[in-house]
């Protein structure tokens, strides 16, 4: 029998402050469109009614501690669409848009609707990725050209460290009006490595993290509650050292990616708030156990973790088709094995 819910935001609280709990909290996600819908959501009402309602479904169904809200709809950043993204030139003809443009006043307005469904209930995340990500985004979900990024990454470093410059300046207008005009408790900020033996920590530092590092630095003054992920998507490697200067109040990474487990991850982040414990890709437990199986390894990773700075959920996004019902599961596996029954 499942136990009445306690405060879910006072848990998490607690739990981001990595005080000890009865319970431990969850928090799984997926896409709720594909392809191109997730970069045109921009004026058009009827698509971003469909994200709306498909972030309300899955709160209904999963009962989840946390909700993460997706980016989608909102990820055809202006200055990249309609660019073909291939030569120096193309990297420098990327400008700020400025606070007003159309993508940032219905962005805004679409995130301040989802925040205000779920607002009272639970701690909401919004999903942003790194500046410079979206450019991969592009590549790996609307153009289908994979090794794209690295390509201009490899050839254009300087080119691209500009493009980043001039992205971040939009995402941290979005961070301002985001917490200024919404009750947005954080954002989940996703960096990933250059998939490039060409960018080591040296490389790293100098091109890539001065675009993105100032977005999370501009969010933790806003809000004490920010997550930091370190994106393991599609079985994509990272060395987890080029982020330790990047302060967040919980970190997620891939841990059956990159061989980091949750204890070990904890220590290297100082002892902070985790995230974690599931694959999410096609075909592993999540998405093809029996019940009993995943509700076993729920069980497990709690008793492995604790009740202190440890949410239960995957690696990233859960595959796009999973029966919500199966991440039901999982939530209910956390009230059956709260600390106290």
């Amino acid at each position: 029998m499942i136990m009445a819910s306690i405060n879910k935001r006072e848990l998490l609280r607690k739990v981001m402050d990595n005080e000890e709990v009865d319970r431990v909290p969850c928090g799984f996600w997926h896409h709720f469109v594909l392809g191109w819908d997730q970069f045109h959501a921009v004026g058009n009402k009827s698509l971003q009614e469909k994200i709306y309602q498909g972030h309300v479904k899955y709160y209904e169904t999963v009962n989840p501690d946390m909700m993460k809200l997706m980016n989608e709809g909102f990820m055809g950043y202006p200055p990249i669409m309609n660019n073909n993204l291939e030569t120096a030139d193309d990297l420098k003809k990327i400008k700020a848009i400025g606070p007003n443009d159309p993508w940032m006043n219905e962005q805004v307005a679409h995130v301040k609707r989802l925040v205000n469904a779920f607002h009272d209930k639970v701690y909401v995340f919004y999903n942003m990725f790194a500046p410079l990500q979206t450019l991969r985004i592009r590549f790996d979900f609307l153009d289908g050209r994979p090794n794209q990024f690295v390509y201009l990454a490899e050839h254009f470093p300087d080119e691209l460290r500009h493009a980043g410059m001039e992205i971040q300046k939009d995402y941290c207008t979005l961070v301002t009006r985001l917490f200024t005009e919404t009750d947005l408790d954080g954002i989940y900020y996703c960096v990933q490595n250059v998939q490039s033996k060409m960018y080591n920590s040296m490389r790293y530092a100098e091109i890539i993290e001065p675009t993105e590092i100032e977005v999370l630095r501009l969010a933790n003054q806003y809000r004490d509650s920010n997550i930091l992920h370190i994106c393991g998507y599609a079985h994509h490697t990272n060395n987890l050292e080029f982020y330790q200067k990047y302060k967040a109040k919980v970190y997620n990474w891939a841990i059956h990616t990159e061989g980091i487990s949750l204890s070990d991850g904890k220590k290297f982040f100082g002892g902070a708030c985790i995230l974690g414990g599931y694959d999410n890709n096609p075909g592993t437990l999540i998405d093809t156990g029996s019940k009993n199986e995943v509700q076993a390894y729920a069980k497990k990773l709690i008793q492995e973790n604790g009740y202190r700075g440890f949410i239960l959920g995957a690696d990233c996004s859960i595959p796009n088709d999973i029966d919500d019902t199966r991440v039901k599961w999982i939530s209910d596996a956390t009230y059956e094995n709260m600390k106290n029954m």
